[in-house]
C-alpha cells in the first residue's frame, strides 16, 4: 500500500529523494523541454490527433532515468497526479536554483528514515 501524505509538501520531499541523481533529473527536464515544445507545435499545426505524444515523450524520459540511474519505480505508478505536478515544481526548482537545497532537504529526511 502507497504511504498517505497528509499534504503536497510531504510528498514533494519524498518526490525528491526519489530524484537524487542528476542523471535522472537531467531526463526529466529534456523530457519536459520536449513536451513543451510538443505543445507549441500542436497548437500552431492544430494536429491534435497527435496529443499522444506528450505523455509518451514525458514520462519516456522520465522512466528512462529511473530505470537506467536511480534504480527505483517512478512515483507515478503510485502518485500519478502529485507525481505530474511534481515533475514541473522540480523543473521550476532547478530553474531557478531553489533546487540544491531542497534536494538536500530530501536527503536528510530520508537518510533519517522519516520518509517512505
Amino acid at each position: 500500500m502507497a504511504k498517505p501524505f497528509n499534504r503536497y509538501s510531504e510528498f514533494y520531499l519524498y518526490y525528491l529523494s526519489e530524484h537524487q541523481d542528476p542523471r535522472c533529473r537531467a531526463l526529466h527536464y529534456i523530457g519536459s523541454f520536449l513536451v513543451l515544445g510538443e505543445l507549441a507545435w500542436l497548437t500552431v499545426s492544430g494536429l491534435w490527433g497527435y496529443w499522444w505524444i506528450l505523455p509518451l515523450t514525458g514520462y519516456g524520459f522520465a522512466w528512462l532515468g529511473h530505470f537506467r540511474f536511480e534504480h527505483n519505480k517512478p512515483a507515478t505508478f503510485k502518485y500519478p497526479v502529485y507525481s505530474l505536478i511534481s515533475d514541473w515544481v522540480m523543473l521550476k526548482d532547478w530553474l531557478t536554483g531553489q533546487l540544491p537545497a531542497k534536494l538536500e532537504r530530501a536527503a536528510s529526511l530520508s537518510s533519517a528514515g522519516q520518509q517512505g
